[in-house]
């Protein structure tokens, strides 16, 4: 299986604009730019929330799977993904997890988390600090 995204750029660095698209197309040529990425309230994306998105999505679809393999379904699994961006790099993903599964108890739902954080396949791309936090509503 093989996905793809698009980027297009026009301009300079601080003062062009681009555009994003996946070929889904949940993305078509969303816009981009020096302001969306490194100034708040600015209309667009920026690549660090793509990232970020992607990260807690895989995670999550992962976290399920780990789960039922463990023989648990869960109800519902909220996950938030903090991209820190400093110095020019990423430093780390941070992934903040909620979930709501019967029968079973923090300890396995803690390994079950670590498993998912450690074998998602975004986790094994990205080359930077993972850590996550997790609580059972």
């Amino acid at each position: 299986m093989k996905r793809f995204g698009t980027a297009n750029w026009q301009g300079s660095g601080k003062e062009g604009k681009g555009t994003n698209s996946t070929q889904s197309g949940a993305l078509d040529n969303v816009q981009y730019s020096f302001k969306t990425r490194f100034e708040d309230g600015n209309p667009g994306t920026n690549p660090e929330e793509l990232i970020a998105a992607a990260h807690a999505g895989c995670f999550t679809m992962k976290l399920s799977f780990v789960l039922n393999e463990a023989g648990f379904t869960a109800e519902n699994i909220d996950t938030k993904c903090t991209i820190d961006f400093q110095d020019g790099a990423i430093v780390e993903s941070h992934l903040e997890v909620t979930a709501t599964i019967p029968d079973i108890d923090n300890e396995k739902f803690q390994e079950a988390v670590k498993n998912a954080e450690e074998n998602c396949p975004i986790s094994k791309l990205l080359n930077t600090k993972i850590t996550s936090t997790a609580t059972l509503a």
